[in-house]
């Protein structure tokens, strides 16, 4: 197989299995396209400006040696397609296991957790402001969790586990872009603006903007879910 088409068959790969038993009858995930096309697409603009933006700055770049070398706003297509292809994998496995599992978790202990959890990440933001991948990637996450706090979402604990089954396909994939089996990586990061620290080839940073992109769409997916299931009211009319 030719390099060029490396980053388009890792997309592929991840997306692939989840689309075959989108359909398995115990599943019917396409039911809830719907619900997960419209902020998939939301979440996708914004980590694509923010990818761009990044991009232009120099924090990460792209080996043209894994690419098929077609650019939009400075970004390879295989990008585009990473931020729906990724997202429907981890949303139909999220789907899945809150279809099919119980969540052994209360949501006193999650809660005081997640405050925790904005508090360190916070706090490294704020001490590491110059790294800006490393703070924007924790301020925005931290963000996401404290306002999904303060609207007592439900779905957080189904949501951890679900990001912690995850974490697999995450190593083996990003493990892929970022040079672990390759002479050279897909992605290249620029360690001026990240912690330096590597989970074998990949920036621990990806752990967290790969969880705020996750958490962004099952939000959403769980929002659109509500206003499906909303009873419409019908207004009477008197004559």
């Amino acid at each position: 197989m030719p390099d060029r088409y490396l980053y388009l068959l890792v997309d592929s790969l991840c997306l692939l299995f989840p689309l075959i038993f989108t359909f398995h009858p115990k599943i019917r995930f396409y039911r809830h396209w719907r619900s997960f096309f419209v902020p998939c697409l939301v979440t996708a603009m914004v980590f694509i400006l923010w990818d761009a933006l990044f991009t232009a700055k120099g924090i990460w770049s792209f080996n043209d040696r894994y690419l098929l070398g077609i650019y939009l706003l400075g970004l390879p297509l295989e990008e585009y397609l990473f931020f729906i292809f990724i997202p429907y994998a981890c949303v139909f496995l999220y789907y899945n296991i809150t279809r099919f599992y119980t969540i052994p978790v209360t949501g006193r202990s999650v809660a005081n957790g997640t405050v925790l959890f904005i508090c360190v990440l916070a706090f490294m933001a704020i001490i590491y402001m110059p790294l800006l991948y490393t703070s924007v990637t924790f301020l925005l996450l931290a963000a996401l969790l404290t306002l999904l706090l303060v609207l007592r979402a439900s779905f957080l604990p189904a949501f951890y586990i679900s990001f912690l089954v995850t974490l697999i396909p995450f190593f083996l994939s990003n493990g892929v872009l970022t040079g672990a089996v390759t002479p050279q990586p897909v992605v290249i990061y620029n360690d001026s603006y990240n912690l330096g620290i590597r989970l074998v080839t990949i920036p621990i940073e990806d752990t967290f903007y790969g969880m705020a992109m996750l958490l962004m769409n099952i939000a959403g997916f769980e929002y659109m879910k509500g206003l499906a299931h909303r009873p419409v009211a019908v207004a009477s009319s008197t004559v």
